[in-house]
């Protein structure tokens, strides 16, 4: 079963003409505290249990016929959620281009004054440190430190094949992004 994905100005109709009922936002507890749209409930990615979820909507009212709409910054995270669901909540649907395309199409938000670093560049910023700590003591320690370097290249490399992100996963995880 492929995951449906709604554009989000066909969600933004569909949200001013009051055909949304339930939008899940799956981002971090910080950055949907930072930004999110009005109205979407916060289940972080990693936090989600399918079962209790779908339990927990269709106690709110979700029957078979209601479409549960995903959210996240950009649309892999809710794809990634969407598939944890999608066998037990058939009406489960992916905004493409997140939060910021929702906003971009006027649909209210709410916001928080203070700024928290998104996910992604948390990422960039522990993933390049850590490459270029692994250069910098290659060249002035040990040539066993470019080792560093070289494996943190892979896991990019491979978050950029599977969408898949361990860093990310950590960094989520983090304090500050609870």
């Amino acid at each position: 079963m492929s995951t449906q994905v709604i554009a989000a100005q066909q969600f933004a109709a569909a949200r001013r003409s009051g055909n949304v009922r339930f939008l899940v936002d799956v981002r971090s507890p910080a950055e949907y505290r930072q930004q999110h749209v009005q109205g979407a409930r916060n289940v972080p990615l990693d936090q989600i249990n399918p079962q209790t979820l779908a339990n927990s909507l269709k106690a709110e009212g979700l029957s078979s016929g209601d479409e549960l709409y995903l959210i996240c910054q950009t649309g892999m995270r809710a794809r990634k959620a969407a598939e944890q669901l999608q066998s037990l909540l058939p009406g489960v649907q992916v905004v493409e281009g997140g939060t910021e395309a929702c906003i971009a199409c006027g649909l209210p938000a709410n916001q928080q004054a203070s700024q928290v670093i998104s996910l992604q560049r948390q990422v960039q910023i522990t993933a390049g440190s850590m490459i270029l700590t692994g250069v910098i003591l290659g060249s002035t320690v040990h040539p066993y430190w470019y080792g560093l370097a070289g494996f943190v290249g892979a896991g990019l490399t491979f978050a950029g094949l599977s969408g898949t992100c361990a860093m990310a996963l950590l960094l989520a995880r983090m304090p500050w992004n609870r």
